[in-house]
């Protein structure tokens, strides 16, 4: 589902009696401008473009449901605590089903739906390329050290956000952070070397 449909399918979701129209509007405003992030996030966790678009179709279905219970100073780390537990379902459903999940490289590689093309080819040649190595060395990370650093560096979030959507302390998340930063570094020199 690309992002438009996406859009469109919270304002049908979001269109009820004319009592929570204005609901319907504070929750098209507060959630809709954090729709690339949370697809971001879900196709670092999810690994698949189809399975990230349904987690996060799923995500905002969930959070328009319990708006009205949302007392959080920032939405984006609520969608991404409702993203996780979304993802987390997808796992344990698979787990149950023995459906083994697989990464297929070229899915990997795709470039969410609504992204917009560069001008030039070969800055998307370069841009792609520097991308993809990037992309492989985080998906590499074991889970809760790419997840911390998706969240840190891809999504912006503050550490305390971060502590507060995967539930760990602040110091486990600066340790994850860091120890995600160094291993990284460690593959891109790895990486740099044997293409030498």
């Amino acid at each position: 589902m690309s992002r438009e449909e996406t859009e469109q399918q919270a304002r049908r979701e979001a269109m009820p009696a004319s009592d929570d129209l204005q609901k319907a509007q504070r929750f098209r405003e507060a959630a809709l401008p954090y729709l690339d992030d949370v697809y971001t996030l879900a196709r670092y966790l999810l690994r698949d473009a189809s399975d990230a678009e349904d987690a996060v179709q799923e995500c905002y279905l969930r959070a328009l449901k319990h708006f009205d219970s949302y007392r959080g100073p920032a939405m984006k780390p609520w969608l991404f605590a409702i993203l996780r537990n979304v993802c987390n379902a997808e796992y344990a459903r698979r787990a149950h089903s023995h459906i083994a999940i697989e990464d297929t490289p070229e899915v990997a590689e795709q470039t969410p739906i609504w992204q917009e093309t560069e001008a030039s080819p070969e800055t998307e040649v370069l841009r792609s390329r520097d991308a993809g190595a990037v992309r492989k060395l985080i998906d590499a990370l074991a889970e809760p050290f790419k997840e911390t650093f998706v969240l840190r560096e891809i999504s912006n979030l503050s550490y305390r956000e971060i502590a507060e959507t995967v539930g760990a302390p602040v110091g486990t998340v600066m340790s994850r952070l860091a120890r995600a930063r160094a291993m990284l570094r460690a593959a891109w020199m790895a990486e740099e070397e044997h293409s030498k």
